[in-house]
């Protein structure tokens, strides 16, 4: 009875979050393109930084903790960050670069407001160093244990993973043609895969969050050089549509 009902909380716990941030980014990149579609986005991620603590405090019934990082969180994190920012780097170089169409990443760019230099700037910093600590939070130490509660941990592994990736294929889908989206989204789920593996054998979030600020590096280098390499761009005047 006890296994049914931890089973039936995940299962709640998993339905109430997985499909929010894609809900979000499809409002703001399809559906309302503009400030109200922001909104929406920005209500998707106070949605996911909220659900997991309310559902720990007065579900699981725990107290909130937190743990600092060890030096061997430090020096994988470190390591495997390296690792995967060279890999991104070298495969957009490799192929990447001959798939995406740079006038159309430009113009939804545009479309957003990133073609502006301190939004971008400013956008980066945040996804980096804030955004990548919430994914490992929401996505790692909430997703994937409530995904070991219901199959075992490799499986968990797996399926935190696919969770992780689907509104990341939202947002590709954006920017990028069917050959970008999937290798981007392939890379996704990869990474997905390492950060949970990392959170099932360190039992600690640090690893992946240090590892994920050196992916996502590769991406805004990448971001950068199609948005900005070699064309004008407008410093204060972003244009939201």
């Amino acid at each position: 009875m006890l296994k049914a009902n931890q089973n039936q909380n995940a299962l709640l716990a998993l339905l109430l979050l997985v499909p929010v941030p894609s809900i979000g980014i499809a409002t703001q990149l399809y559906i309302l393109p503009g400030l109200q579609g922001h909104l929406v986005a920005l209500l998707a991620k106070i949605w996911l930084l909220l659900v997991p603590i309310i559902w720990l405090l007065f579900v699981d019934k725990e107290n909130l903790k937190v743990e600092y990082p060890k030096r061997r969180d430090l020096l994988a994190g470190v390591a495997l960050g390296l690792l995967m920012l060279g890999i991104m780097l070298i495969v957009y170089w490799l192929l990447g670069a001959k798939w995406i169409d740079v006038e159309y990443v430009r113009n939804r760019a545009t479309q957003v407001g990133l073609n502006s230099f301190v939004i971008y700037l400013v956008g980066a910093v945040y996804w980096i160093f804030v955004n990548s600590l919430l994914e490992e939070f929401v996505w790692r130490w909430f997703v994937y244990r409530k995904c070991e509660i219901l199959v075992s941990s490799p499986l968990a592994v797996v399926l935190s993973a696919l969770f992780f990736t689907i509104h990341h294929v939202v947002g590709l889908a954006a920017y990028f043609d069917w050959r970008a989206t999937t290798l981007c989204s392939l890379g996704v789920f990869i990474a997905g895969a390492v950060w949970s593996w990392c959170y099932l054998n360190y039992c600690s979030i640090w690893p992946g969050y240090i590892s994920h600020i050196f992916a996502d590096i590769a991406i805004f280098l990448i971001g950068w050089q199609l948005i900005f390499a070699n064309s004008s761009f407008h410093i204060f005047e972003p244009h939201l549509l």
